[in-house]
Formats: structure tokens, C-alpha cells, sequence
């Protein structure tokens, strides 16, 4: 059930994304009577789901999730349309217009991502506000894993600054590490001010293993519910009791907890809780898969959550701000991908990475959310200057306005058909990453 909710948003989400591109190109033509004669989302090779034609565009549904198009008169696109190509140039036809007006016709797909990922921030920011984690509330500290502990972190530690300045958003403190901006950490330890450096080489081996074995926000683990037939309900596990250890061995925390049940899978263990400032020790067969059934306290719960509240009119620029940040991260982590440290061909994914990062329950909030980040990363990926995408097409429209002439049709098929067979070859290798993932 949790993959078929995970993929139906990442259908719908696919399926708003590439509307609304395709619509910015629609409308962009439009405006400068450019006649476009299909209008499709999914692609539709042998075949459509659906079809029907209004005025001059037939508009219609594809099989194919790969993306969507719209056939404009008179364009060397996807569809390489060569007899078209070589009769005589119509009026209504993309050819014959100003380079101006062409660049804006192509413009309009990757815009209008970017005007839909500012209007989801903006009205998120109006209906919700903005909830997070200001560091200094995460009074449980952190549990240190291998990379932590090699620059001297502990488990408990309290993150409170980066390079002297004071973290106010406790998810912000990954990315400043995996983005190679942390020099120093100041952390607080049994009540006392630790500063700790972060060693040149870090990155390399944070980047490395891709995040994993550094840190995460430590909590305790406290019973909220139970699964049906869970071994920890069926131990004397009740709702609001502290699971604090396994045998002799402390697991205060989730995660410290999560990391050692495995070991005792199929063991006899006595299962060590606190209930209402009393420890008990219950003896418990754990299952063979190492999961004892339990649901967590919603985080929300544990901790000292802050929340901004915005109007319409703060919404506009602080929703807006949002998005830029957003594009502006984004670009930064893509340039990680040239560090010598980064192994930029394991780091493609496909359509099971992208439907991995949607919740395993419906959630409109964290949907709107992955949908918003999804818009700006499909409005950067389609403006780099590549043959067959918009950015290899506005590439050449600056080559014919700085040069006065336009490349030959021949070319334009060249290279069209190349940057084809290469969005196919990244397309058919990130689904092959994905698969292999799975294995592993």
C-alpha cells in the first residue's frame, strides 16, 4: 500500500509538472499566433490514451511517463518533422518569427516551473506558515555515528554553531557539512562550550558515503501505538513508555535503539522501559526481522517546535525569497557533482529515486512541498545547454542573435537527433543505477 501512494504522487506530481511546462510553451506561441498542433501529456508512441482535437491542437494523454511535448509548426523538435521543414515557411509557423519572440516561446516551459514553484511557497506560507527546529531546542543533542566521532562529536552533543555562527534551524546542520562549509562546530557537552575543527578531508568522506554514518537528531523512543501482533504489545509495552535498553545494553534513543535490535533478532531479550519514572525489565522474543512493532511519538511531540506565520502580503516576498534559495541550493549541490570526491554516475537517479522522496502516506503538505522543489529542479535541468532541450534551443537562438544567421535545419537535425540519444542514454543509465540499488 505504501508504494502505491508513493507512486500516485509521484504520478500526479509528473503530471502537474509537466502540464504546467508544456503550458508556458503553449501560451508563449499562442501569444504570437505560432500554431501549435498537438498538446500532450506523456508521450504517445503507436498510440494515445486519449486524444481530441480543438481548433488547430489535438490535445491528448500519452502511455509513456518520460515527459510531454508540444508540436509547434515550423520547430525542429522531438517529433523531427522533416517534410514539414522543407516547404515553403507559413506565417503561423515558429520559423518565421523574430529570434526575440522564439527565444520567449521557449522560455516559457522552464518560467513557468519556476512561477508555479513561487506560488506553491507563497500560498503554503499563507495557509501553514513554516515550522522548524531552531537548534537550541533539540535539548536531546544528536546521536554521533563513525564520521561524527572522527571529529570529535558525541552522542548527547548539542549543536549550537557553524564557523562562530549560531545555527538557528537544526536541519540546516547536515547540509552545511555534506556542502563543505563547516570549519568549526561549537557544541555543548555535559554543560560546557566544546569547539571542535573540521578537518579539510572531511568532505571527501562525508560526500563519499553520501551522508550515511554521520548524525542524526536524537530522541527518546517512546511508544505512541502498536502494530497488530506486536511483539513489544505482547511483551507489556504500553503507550507512553520510555524503550530505554536491550538486556544490559543502553539504547536511549531511536536511533541507538534501531541501530542494536537487529542483532537480537529471534533472541530471548529482556526488554528494558521506563514507565512514569520507574524502569522494568520485560522479557521479550524478539522477531526474526528484528522489528518489535511499534509506533514512534510524532516528533512534533518531543520537541519545541517554532512556527512563522505569514499574510498574503509577507507570503508574496518570503515565498518568493523561498524559491530562490531553493534554485540557489540546488545549483550549489549540483556543482558537488564535479568535486573529485564525488562519483557523479552513482549519484543519478531515476524514477524510483524521485518517488522515494514522497511520503509513504498521503500527506498534501509534504507533497506540495516535493512538488514546489521538483518544479525549480525540472525548470534547471531543462535550461542547461543541451540539443534537445529548451536550453540547447535558446543556446542557439543567442548563437543566430549575436551572429545574425541561423544554423542550418541540417544542423539543428544533428544535433537534435544527438542530444536525443544522449537524454535517452541518462534516462535508460539512471533507471539501471535505481535497479542496482535495490539489489544492494
Amino acid at each position: 500500500m505504501e508504494i502505491a501512494i508513493k507512486v500516485i504522487q509521484f504520478l500526479l506530481s509528473l503530471s502537474i509538472l509537466i502540464a504546467i511546462h508544456e503550458l508556458g510553451h503553449f501560451l508563449a506561441a499562442r501569444y504570437f499566433n505560432i500554431r501549435v498542433e498537438k498538446f500532450y501529456l506523456f508521450f504517445n508512441p503507436w498510440f494515445s490514451l486519449f486524444k481530441k482535437k480543438f481548433g488547430d491542437t489535438e490535445y491528448g494523454i500519452g502511455w509513456l511517463p518520460l515527459g510531454g511535448y508540444v508540436k509547434i509548426s515550423g520547430m525542429i523538435d522531438e517529433s523531427m518533422d522533416k517534410e514539414q521543414m522543407q516547404q515553403e515557411p507559413k506565417p503561423w509557423e515558429f520559423r518565421t518569427k523574430p529570434a526575440w519572440q522564439r527565444l520567449i516561446v521557449m522560455l516559457g516551459g522552464v518560467t513557468f516551473n519556476v512561477i508555479l514553484a513561487v506560488l506553491i511557497y507563497i500560498l503554503m506560507l499563507f495557509f501553514i506558515g513554516e515550522q522548524y527546529l531552531p537548534a537550541r531546542n533539540a535539548q536531546y543533542g544528536i546521536v554521533a555515528d563513525s564520521l561524527a566521532k572522527e571529529i570529535g562529536m558525541q552522542t548527547g552533543d548539542k549543536i549550537l554553531s557553524i564557523n562562530d555562527q549560531e545555527v538557528e534551524d537544526f536541519m540546516d546542520i547536515p547540509r552545511e557539512f555534506i556542502m563543505g562549509n563547516a570549519h568549526t562546530v561549537t557544541v555543548e557537552r555535559n554543560g560546557q562550550l566544546v569547539t571542535l575543527s573540521v578537518p579539510d578531508d572531511f568532505f571527501g568522506k562525508i560526500i563519499s558515503q553520501r551522508g550515511a554514518n554521520f548524525m542524526s537528531l536524537r530522541f527518546p523512543f517512546i511508544a505512541e501505538g502498536f502494530l497488530d501482533g506486536s511483539a513489544a504489545k505482547e511483551a507489556g509495552v504500553q503507550e507512553g513508555d520510555h524503550i530505554a535498553g536491550i538486556n544490559d545494553l543502553e539504547t536511549w534513543s531511536f536511533d541507538e535503539f534501531r541501530q542494536q535490535i537487529g542483532n537480537f533478532a529471534g533472541e530471548e531479550i529482556y526488554l528494558q522501559v521506563i514507565r512514569n519514572g520507574q524502569q522494568l525489565s520485560l522479557p521479550m522474543r524478539v522477531p526474526d526481522e528484528g522489528l518489535i512493532g511499534v509506533y514512534l511519538r510524532p516528533i512534533d511531540q518531543l520537541f519545541d517546535f517554532e512556527k512563522r506565520e505569514y499574510s498574503i502580503l509577507t507570503a508574496i516576498p518570503a515565498g518568493t525569497v523561498k524559491a530562490w534559495q531553493t534554485t540557489v541550493r540546488y545549483v550549489q549541490e549540483l556543482r558537488l557533482l564535479f568535486r573529485p570526491e564525488v562519483k557523479a554516475s552513482e549519484s543519478l537517479g531515476g524514477f524510483i529515486t524521485i518517488g522515494s522522496i514522497f511520503a509513504p502516506t498521503w500527506d498534501w503538505v509534504h507533497f506540495w512541498t516535493i512538488t514546489a522543489f521538483l518544479s525549480i529542479i525540472l525548470a534547471i535541468m531543462n535550461i542547461l545547454p543541451i540539443p534537445a532541450l529548451d536550453g540547447g534551443h535558446v543556446m542557439f537562438l543567442f548563437y543566430e542573435i549575436i551572429v545574425g544567421r541561423k544554423p542550418s535545419d541540417k544542423f539543428m537535425e544533428y544535433a537534435q537527433t544527438v542530444g536525443m540519444v544522449l537524454l535517452l542514454s541518462l534516462i535508460i543509465f539512471a533507471q539501471y543505477n535505481d535497479i542496482m540499488r535495490l539489489f544492494r
